[in-house]
């Protein structure tokens, strides 16, 4: 591992770095507090009882309910907490099944390692309740559990519920509103980026107006997808937020004019998220301003929107509901996720890989005559985790995390005698478990360590003697991790960006034909056609155009998270994320010009002719297919004829500097390994 010199000293790895970095954003405390009592009551109830051992497993269960505790909406907080939990209950029963069992155990562990990871594939949710359920089957595959065979899933779930019962506790006083503070939240994030129009910090505003819209969709549809009447609040929240469409399709026409926007365009849209909370708008009514005589094409459009989003908050308008979609029946949804499961290459390759370290960290633990603990296996099961973050720089961070919680828990047990005091210091642990989470990997893995270890002791009575095994099972197992969970799969560390950006690329295209071109099928295999489902783009209407260019900001979206995930690992492959991130920067250009041509038809510039946004359609194919193979591609000419749309010649610009970067000798490197020679090569 290279590390860079400066005056002499040793500079930590930039994908080191990277990983350690905390996590800006403030102290969660209402988290914090529900962590405290969550954690440390149930154990307390257990020594109250004389029962500590089950206040121990109740804690356990509490704890990983406040580590999936992370929703703003409450209906979202039931389900991340109570189906991990119930499939946390599920692994209780089987590992208690086969504990002591040897070959039995290690069959089965192994056996819910690939399940695991096969149903990591379907989402978020799934994924963190497969997790939970190998971690509980691990547990309690090397713990002896008191009492009969239902009461350690009965004090697992009763932890969780308590948990989730203290999360709840403000919904019927608060009801929507974690809706209507997303929503809010979307509409100070739209404001920002408008203030931003014309200047440098333009598209950063628009990453983070991307990361808001996210957040309010999910949380809003989330409560739609339960209610069927137009009359529910979750509706008026819904057509509040497709209110900000045209508003948003305005803001890159604003900003390529290079001018700055009247400073009222965002103290009135800041002034309607005010509106959505329930309280007076800041400094006046926050009336849109209007535009002046010399305003130009992009200005009006903006007065337009603005006009019309305004009318649609203050219920002077009706909007279409889910002009974005709603979610689709959960029987739907449920015959999807199975497709994904059984069709998905990658998904099967990684819980096989699962299932692979899972049954080797078992083996050790369970059949070689060697004192061997869980932790071996729950190590592998934390790490292996790609959907949170590179298997490398997690099974590092595990070490560091591990290395400082074993530190905080022989802390802990020189100087808390057992009884009540671990009850105390249990609670001090418990608050800091949601604070350092919030900042990452390392840090959970610091709070949760002694967590666990204490929580375990209350279990075998080991004190002391349980800390040098747990750093070497931990050691071990990060090991198996990192050789045959990461080392051994090629596909695991070698940059995997490239084919997912050429995707994205490809949707653009299909998108720039469905804003530009609306009587002009896209081509074959864009993804326009693709994300509208089987009807195509013809079933689309005056809707395609939202539909699409919201599911092309959110797949940049995810396309930036997995270059910030790629260069958290070491060389090569971080090196290769940090020379591809100006073709992720010059895409995102070449959607908001798209958009911006796209204002100005609207505005009355005159349409472009569908053979030019052909020929914009198929540079930007040759551009995906050129990122797919690692071909550098060959330049396009400058030039414009007497009869090209200028409508277009933002967009153009923009098309041949994102193919630019896929171009000339540098494109090797940017491309990576087994880069095919195109054109420009010969």
């Amino acid at each position: 591992m290279r590390t860079a010199r400066t005056g002499g000293r040793r500079r930590t790895p930039e994908w080191l770095a990277a990983a350690l970095r905390p996590n800006p954003g403030p102290v969660p405390w209402p988290a914090a507090v529900r962590a405290c009592v969550g954690v440390a009551g149930p154990l307390a109830l257990g020594f109250a009882l004389d029962r500590p051992a089950y206040g121990a497993l109740a804690g356990i269960g509490a704890q990983f309910a406040v580590i999936n505790d992370t929703a703003d909406s409450y209906r979202m907080r039931v389900l991340g907490i109570a189906v991990p939990q119930l499939a946390g209950a599920v692994g209780v029963v089987i590992g208690a099944a086969v504990f002591g069992h040897g070959a039995l155990a290690v069959g089965v562990v192994t056996a819910v390692g690939l399940a695991s990871g096969l149903i990591s594939s379907i989402g978020p949710l799934a994924s963190a309740a497969a997790l939970l359920l190998l971690i509980n089957t691990i547990i309690e595959a090397g713990l002896p559990v008191p009492g009969p065979v239902w009461l350690a899933p009965a004090l697992f779930l009763g932890g969780g519920a308590f948990v989730l019962l203290l999360s709840l506790l403000a919904w019927p006083l608060r009801g929507a509103a974690p809706e209507r503070a997303a929503v809010a939240a979307a509409y100070r994030a739209v404001a920002d980026q408008l203030a931003a129009a014309g200047g440098d910090g333009y598209e950063t505003r628009r990453q983070a107006t991307t990361r808001r819209l996210d957040h309010a969709h999910d949380l809003v549809l989330a409560r739609r997808a339960g209610e069927r009447s137009q009359r529910s609040a979750a509706f008026a929240l819904l057509a509040r937020l497709d209110a900000l469409t045209p508003l948003l399709e305005a803001a890159p026409a604003a900003h390529h004019t290079g001018r700055p926007l009247p400073a009222a365009v965002p103290a009135a849209v800041r002034a309607l998220a005010d509106t959505i909370e329930g309280r007076p708008p800041a400094g006046g009514a926050g009336d849109p301003p209007p535009a002046g005589r010399e305003a130009g094409r992009a200005e009006r459009a903006v007065e337009t929107a603005l006009r019309y989003t305004a009318s649609v908050v203050r219920g002077g308008e009706a909007a279409p509901g889910d002009r974005l979609g709603r979610p689709a029946p959960l029987p739907v949804r449920g015959r999807r996720a199975a497709r994904t499961v059984l069709r998905s290459g990658a998904a099967r390759r990684y819980g096989l890989r699962l299932a692979l370290c899972v049954g080797i960290a078992q083996t050790l633990v369970s059949v070689v005559p060697v004192p061997r603990s869980y932790w071996v296996a729950l190590t592998v099961a934390f790490v292996l985790k790609p959907d949170m973050g590179s298997v490398f720089s997690r099974a590092v961070m595990r070490a560091i995390g591990t290395v400082l919680g074993l530190g905080v828990a022989a802390a802990v047990l020189a100087a808390a005698p057992y009884g009540w005091w671990s009850v105390v210091l249990m609670a001090v642990l418990a608050v800091l478990l949601p604070v350092m989470a919030a900042r990452g990997y390392a840090y959970q893995t610091t709070a949760i360590t002694p967590l666990i270890l204490l929580l375990s002791d209350v279990l075998n009575h080991q004190g002391f003697g349980l800390l040098l095994p747990r750093l070497v099972d931990s050691f071990i197992g990060c090991a198996i991790a990192l050789v045959v969970g990461y080392l051994l799969w090629p596909e695991s560390w070698h940059a995997r960006v490239g084919d997912r950006l050429a995707a994205v690329i490809a949707d653009a295209a299909g998108y720039a034909v469905i804003c530009l071109a609306p009587g002009t099928a896209p081509r074959q295999g864009t993804g326009s056609t693709r994300a509208q489902g089987p009807a195509g783009a013809a079933a689309a209407g005056d809707e395609a155009p939202a539909r699409a260019r919201r599911r092309l900001y959110r797949e940049l979206s995810a396309v930036r998270a997995e270059f910030r995930r790629a260069m958290t690992e070491p060389r090569p492959t971080s090196t290769l994320a940090a020379e591809w991130w100006p073709l992720v920067v010059a895409v995102e250009r070449v959607v908001d010009a798209i958009i911006a041509a796209q204002q100005d038809v609207g505005q009355g510039a005159p349409p472009p002719p569908p053979a030019e946004v052909r020929a914009v359609e198929n540079q930007l194919l040759e551009l995906a297919a050129g990122v797919r193979a690692h071909m550098a591609l060959p330049r396009v000419a400058a030039e414009h004829g007497p009869e090209d749309s200028p409508v277009l010649h933002v967009l153009r610009e923009q098309v041949r500097a994102a193919r630019a970067v896929a171009t000339s000798e540098s494109a090797g490197r940017r491309l990576g390994p087994g880069r095919r020679r195109g054109p420009s090569d010969r």
